[in-house]
């Protein structure tokens, strides 16, 4: 079982994504890295990678019902550039939070470095010319993996970090994709719970002590 570790390719191609993914390996910066366990105000939590298995999920009432409140703006899903709009927005966003991210999408995705080694990808949505929420994916091959999501806080009543979500969803089958990776879950901590809003019976946890994925039990945790 690996507690922890992280590795810093010199490319990484779609196929050598999945693998990592499979693993219980995310991206950190221009690195991937896996953990088993998170410090939280000064208490240690256990940690259980996430993914969805599309050819199983099925979007429920509360899905559709965010989907539909959301179909007045447009969206766009285009590769990934870092743009100065973008970065206002993310620093709007900023200001609602309660504890201190990454100090720009830059920093987030790079770090000190200047290559991206992932290949990302970026959805916008607006209302009408204007930016209000933005999410960050790296392709795989069969899979994808969520990395960012912000919005105006302005429009929090819109539940745009879960649309983001559905939205990478969407795309990901579109493309044919197997699996969609938000992150992880926390094991007495339901802040990181959000991302099982989508479907819990198409949702998998990797367990590490057996090197593999299992369903997702609410009695498991």
């Amino acid at each position: 079982m690996t507690e922890t570790g992280i590795y810093y390719p010199d490319e990484l191609t779609g196929i050598f994504l999945d693998n990592f993914l499979a693993k219980g390996w995310y991206r950190m910066g221009q690195g991937i890295f896996t953990t088993n366990h998170i410090v939280q105000n000064d208490k240690l939590y256990r940690v259980f990678w996430l993914r969805y298995n599309l050819s199983r999920l099925k979007t429920g009432r509360n899905c559709q019902k965010i989907m539909q409140i959301n179909q007045k703006f447009s969206c766009t899903i285009k590769p990934l550039q870092i743009t100065t709009e973008l970065e206002t927005l993310y620093e709007l966003y900023k200001s609602s939070l309660t504890f201190t991210p990454a100090s720009s999408v830059q920093n987030w995705l790079f770090d000190q470095q200047t290559n991206n080694v992932y290949d990302s990808f970026l959805v916008e949505v607006r209302d009408q010319c204007s930016l209000i929420a933005a999410g960050i994916f790296d392709n795989g091959l069969n899979s994808i993996a969520g990395i960012m999501n912000f919005f105006l806080p302005d429009y929090k009543k819109y539940s745009l970090g879960k649309y983001l979500m559905l939205l990478k969803i969407e795309y990901a089958l579109t493309q044919g994709k197997k699996w969609y990776y938000p992150g992880y879950i926390v094991e007495g901590y339901p802040k990181f719970d959000y991302k099982l809003f989508v479907d819990k019976a198409a949702a998998e946890i990797f367990i590490p002590e057996h090197s593999g994925w299992c369903r997702y039990d609410e009695g498991f945790l």
